[in-house]
């Protein structure tokens, strides 16, 4: 029942409004799933990395990101810190990223490293999608490409960990976001934590992003691993993962769950109602119904442009 959206700039301009288009998409989905909404976004790219910290249970907010800023300066230099929201936003010099999210996580079982990437931010929290512009001003994110969730949970609990787009902890850049149910999660989990994986949650759609992660660790490209997911995940789904340089799509080999593409030569919308793709594309496009068993994808120009001549305004 979630609603799920995907935004591709095909040109590979760092400066498309990504982010606007995004929360217009997910308004129109939002009486798909009013409990909670995120989203992940793909920007021009940090010299170092960007990281996104959920500050956890605490009444004293301040101490608490003084605390995460500590630990992170035990691996890198924090260049800036900037609450917003239940959310830190630091900037880092370059570091190992399990080392850094390490560090900031030992602070307590309520502390979760939500993002990290050269490129990558997710923002996320309880809520109807409307309540993103206020808390972090996304409608003014720019970027090449995006994802976005709204929640109706089913099963797990309702809280800012459990809703979605899920970063694939431990690989920069890499997310996704899901509708459906993968029915062999339990079995692929008692796997990975024998391989030493930590579990976040108790949501299943948490597993795509560990299955994809170590797929591109064992050298398959997002392309092939989404092909993979087909044949290895059980389940009624579809979902949409992305990286720093790509974005696709991936549909169960029942065809249970919805998901609709529009594209143009400019760029490429994805969503499971077509509601959410009219006006994203900005003129006229056709959306086809994704077939069973579908994987696409698409992938960034190996040269990034800008728009305009301004610099483009970044995730505050």
């Amino acid at each position: 029942m979630c609603g799920i959206v995907g935004f591709f700039e095909k040109s590979g301009t760092v400066d498309a409004p990504v982010g606007v288009t995004l929360l217009r998409m997910l308004t129109a989905l939002g009486c798909r799933g009013p409990d909670s909404a995120g989203m992940a976004l793909w920007g021009e790219g940090a010299d170092g990395l960007v990281v996104r910290v959920k500050l956890g249970a605490t009444d004293d907010l301040e101490a608490r990101r003084r605390e995460v800023v500590r630990q992170a300066r035990r691996i890198t230099r924090v260049r800036t810190a900037a609450a917003q929201g239940s959310l830190l936003r630091l900037v880092v010099a370059k570091a190992e990223p399990d080392a850094l999210a390490a560090a900031i996580e030992a602070i307590g079982p309520d502390v979760e490293v939500v993002s990290l990437g050269r490129r990558l931010e997710i923002v996320k929290q309880v809520g109807a999608p409307r309540t993103l512009d206020t808390a972090f001003g996304v409608s003014q994110w720019t970027g090449t490409h995006g994802l976005g969730h709204t929640r109706l949970s089913t099963e797990s609990r309702v809280d800012l960990s459990h809703s979605q787009p899920f970063w694939a902890h431990g690989t920069p850049d890499l997310a996704v976001v899901h509708n459906g149910h993968i029915t062999n999660y339990h079995k692929l989990r008692r796997i990975y934590e024998q391989a030493g994986v930590r579990f976040y949650t108790e949501n299943d759609s948490e597993i795509i992003g560990v299955y994809l992660a170590r797929q591109l660790a064992g050298g398959r490209s997002l392309g092939e691993a989404l092909a993979a997911s087909v044949r290895e995940l059980d389940g009624s789904f579809s979902y949409l993962a992305a990286t720093a340089d790509a974005f696709g799509f991936a549909k169960d080999p029942f065809g249970l769950k919805p998901l609709l593409v529009a594209e143009t030569e400019r760029a490429v919308a994805v969503a499971n109602e077509e509601i959410a793709l009219q006006g994203a594309l900005g003129g006229p496009s056709r959306a086809r119904e994704a077939g069973v068993g579908a994987v696409g994808l698409w992938e960034r120009p190996a040269r990034a442009t800008r728009r305009r001549a301004r610099p483009p305004r970044r995730a505050a």
